[in-house]
């Protein structure tokens, strides 16, 4: 086998990752400090995860400070083997993007459910996962950072069981990353995915004949060697009209067609293995049908399916909740008191900008309790305003809302979600935590 064809053939043969490394990082994460200061626990006393969950403590136990996110354990599982079980039956596999939840946890749970690898969007991503032991991981974006090529090539050439995948789309990040690659000592190929793009969007070569001559640059190099093709087919938007399926469709398939160019033109080694990839949380049903039957591994890189969101996702994801077989459930829900009813159509709640995400839509108002545990009646209640710690509620000017009641929200877009909390609960169905899901940034 030549030089080459053993490079191409590595991301096939790598574990997406490391079991004992995995077990090791997360028993870390479970024995590392709490501090009082983190936001929802200043009054529980605890001083790890393990001793959270160890206690059992409630939701609304009366140690816990609010606003809080939590995490259903019933909805989170129920995602996580759905999504597997799905991709099984279309004949894809998943790499998961973490920058979605950036938890350890999470994503240990997505790679024991038999993930592919994982996606990561910048090179301190990969970095992390690699370091509570990912084996292969798809970087999807253009590494142009010079530091991180640097230990990039460290990486790749100290550990043989270390799989990156990376995305080139012009010649100039070719040559640079040629350059770094070689003046840091490189000792592997680096395998690419020519990226492929739409006129005034994202990255990504804006026509077949520029893609190839991307992949042509990087058959010229001794540091790269081309792996397949890839897009993201989100940027056509987030609804499912007939129009935004057809454009999603047919986007799909340029990419299966500049992934046969690059093998039937000998720019993938024949010996090694196309990859296909494409698939963020709103279209996975079209790129699998679109690019499953080519003589290629299809990797979806969906990653908002693991805790799914009542706005962005909800809508418009292919598998909706009461679907059947498949479904997916919101899983992320925010806690937070009614703080004062200054009139009799407004409530104002303690969580704001700073706790929910808003950059799609703003939260949703799922339910009201009392402190005594009863459910309030608060139809027709709906968030119309964020402050940095404050959510406008106008309500019927009837509601039964009062000071001290707690709301729970639900969100829109969970990767806006997760980058505002560092320590999370994960809660069964009677409000137990049961687990504590860390985000590293």
């Amino acid at each position: 086998m030549t030089e080459r064809s053993e490079v191409m053939n590595q991301h096939r043969m790598t574990h997406a990752y490391d079991p004992v490394a995995l077990s090791t990082a997360l028993n870390a994460w479970r024995e590392r400090p709490i501090e009082p200061f983190e936001t929802g626990f200043t009054g529980t006393g605890a001083t790890t995860a393990a001793e959270l969950v160890d206690r059992k403590i409630r939701l609304r136990g009366g140690e816990l400070t609010f606003p809080l996110m939590v995490i259903r354990e019933s909805a989170l599982s129920s995602n996580i083997a759905t999504m597997a079980a799905w991709c099984a039956d279309q004949r894809v596999e998943l790499a998961p993007h973490g920058k979605t939840t950036m938890s350890p946890e999470l994503i240990a749970r997505q790679l024991e459910a038999g993930a592919w690898g994982m996606t990561a969007a910048t090179i301190g991503q990969v970095r992390a996962y690699v370091d509570f032991g990912v084996r292969r991981v798809v970087l999807a974006n253009q590494l142009v950072d010079p530091a991180g090529i640097s230990w990039l090539a460290r990486a790749t050439t100290e550990d043989p069981d270390l799989t990156v995948i990376g995305y080139v789309d012009s010649r100039e990040g070719v040559a640079l990353l040629d350059r770094e690659l070689t003046r840091h000592g490189a000792t592997r190929r680096l395998p690419v995915l020519v990226e492929l793009g739409l006129t005034g969007r994202r990255t990504g070569a804006r026509s077949m004949e520029a893609a190839m001559a991307v992949a042509q640059a990087v058959a010229n190099t001794s540091t790269l060697a081309v792996a397949g093709a890839t897009g993201y087919e989100g940027v056509v938007g987030h609804g499912r009209t007939p129009e935004q399926l057809d454009a999603v469709a047919a986007f799909c398939r340029d990419i299966r067609t500049l992934g046969l160019r690059l093998r039937d033109e000998g720019l993938v080694d024949p010996a090694g293995e196309l990859l296909l990839s494409a698939g963020g949380s709103t279209y996975f049903d079209v790129v699998a049908r679109e690019l499953v039957g080519e003589p290629a591994t299809v990797v979806l890189r969906s990653g908002g399916y693991v805790t799914h969101d009542e706005g962005l996702y909800g809508p418009s994801t292919p598998l909706p909740t009461g679907g059947s077989p498949y479904e997916l459930r919101a899983a992320l829900e925010v806690w937070a008191y009614v703080l004062s009813r200054p009139e009799p159509g407004r409530a104002l709640v303690g969580a704001g900008r700073r706790d929910l995400p808003f950059d799609v839509e703003l939260p949703v108002v799922y339910r009201v309790v009392s402190p005594e545990g009863s459910e309030r009646h608060a139809v027709g209640a709906v968030v119309s305003a964020l402050n940095d710690q404050h959510a406008f509620i106008d309500l019927p000017r009837d509601a039964e809302v009062a000071v001290g009641d707690l709301v729970a929200f639900g969100i829109s877009h969970p990767c806006t979600a997760f980058d505002k909390w560092r320590v999370i609960p994960v809660l069964d169905d009677d409000d137990r935590i049961v687990e504590i899901a860390h985000t590293l940034f």
